[in-house]
C-alpha cells in the first residue's frame, strides 16, 4: 500500500486531523506535539483521542508522524537547555502512549561550536535518559541538512548516535529528501548507490519513514529549503523514482512542502499517479 500524507496542525484536535487527512487522500500524516518555536502542549483530550483513533481504524489511517519542536536541542551549549529538551522529549513520549505504535521524529541537535563529538555525546546522553523499554513509540533521527552546526548531516554520524543508545532498538531514521540532497548525497543520479551507503553504515531496517520534500539549493549547498514536488533542483524525475523504489516504496512518506491543505491534495493526488501498484 502506498502510505502517503503531509503535516497538518492539531490546533483543531485529533479527530480534525484524521478527517482533513481523509478528505485529502492521505492514509498517513504528520504532526508537532507541541508548539513547534515553543515548549508549551495542549493538554491531551481523550474524548477527541478515542473518536481518532476509532476514525482512523474505520478509514486506514495509519504510521503516524509526531514532530518534536525545532527548540528542542539535545546538544545545547547550556545545561538548561539541554534539560528542557530532556524534559519535552520525555513528556512528549509519555503522551506518545495515546497513539501506540507509532513514530516520533527529532531533528538531533545543533552542538553549537562544541564540535561533531561532544554533540554526538549529549545528544546519546540525552536518549538514554529518556527512552524507555516498555514504550511503544520508535524514535526516528531525521538526516540533516548541515547547516550551521547540525549534528545528523551523514550517515555516520546518526550511526554514532545509535551506537551509544542502550535501547538503540527503539531508534529508526526518517529520511528528509530536501535535507540529503543539501547534505551532498545525490538522490537524483545516484540513489541506489546512497541507499547502499545507508545499508552499509546505518542499516535498511532502521529506515523508517521518508519526508518528501524538493530543494530550493543546489546539492551540497547545506542551507535546507523546502520546495513544492517537481519544483527543485530534485525535479519530479526523483520522486518517482523514489517512491517507486524498492527499498522504499512501502515506507510511510509525508510532504513537508510548503503548502496549505489545498496544494498537499493536488500533490498527494499527483504522487498517487505516479507510484506502480505493481511493482515488477
Amino acid at each position: 500500500m502506498f502510505r502517503i500524507g503531509c503535516h497538518l496542525s492539531t490546533s483543531k484536535g485529533f479527530l480534525a486531523m484524521g478527517k482533513d487527512a481523509v478528505r485529502i487522500g492521505a492514509n498517513t500524516f504528520q504532526f508537532f506535539t507541541r508548539n513547534p518555536r515553543g515548549g508549551s502542549a495542549k493538554a491531551i483530550d481523550k474524548k477527541d483521542m478515542d473518536a481518532f483513533l476509532a476514525f482512523a481504524k474505520a478509514n486506514g489511517l495509519g504510521s503516524l508522524l509526531a514532530h518534536a519542536p525545532y527548540t528542542m536541542n539535545a546538544c545545547a551549549i547550556k545545561a538548561e537547555v539541554r534539560k528542557f529538551a530532556a524534559n519535552m522529549m520525555a513528556d512528549d513520549l509519555q503522551r506518545m502512549e495515546y497513539l501506540p505504535g507509532n513514530f516520533y521524529n527529532i531533528h538531533p541537535g545543533s552542538h553549537v561550536q562544541q564540535g561533531v563529538p561532544t554533540g554526538i555525546r549529549l545528544i546519546a546522553e540525552m536518549l538514554n535518559q529518556v527512552l524507555r523499554p516498555e514504550q511503544q513509540t520508535v524514535v526516528l533521527l531525521e538526516t540533516m541538512a548541515g547547516k550551521g552546526s547540525e549534528i545528523g548531516r551523514s550517515f555516520k554520524e546518526l550511526r554514532a548516535i545509535i551506537d551509544r543508545v542502550e535501547l538503540n532498538h527503539l531508534l529508526g531514521v526518517c529520511l528528509d529528501t530536501c535535507h540529503v540532497s543539501d547534505a551532498g548525497y545525490d538522490i537524483v543520479n545516484r540513489l541506489d548507490q546512497v541507499l547502499e551507503e545507508f545499508d552499509r553504515v546505518v542499516g535498511l531496517e532502521r529506515l523508517r519513514a521518508v519526508h518528501l520534500n524538493d530543494s530550493l539549493n543546489e546539492p551540497k549547498s547545506r542551507k535546507d529549503r523546502h520546495a513544492r514536488i517537481g519544483e527543485g533542483e530534485l525535479g519530479l524525475e526523483t520522486f518517482i523514482g523514489i517512491i517507486n523504489h524498492p527499498v522504499l516504496r512501502d515506507l510511510p512518506f509525508n510532504l513537508e512542502t510548503p503548502n496549505e491543505l489545498e496544494g498537499y491534495e493536488a500533490e498527494i493526488k499527483l504522487l498517487k499517479s505516479l507510484y506502480n501498484d505493481e511493482p515488477e
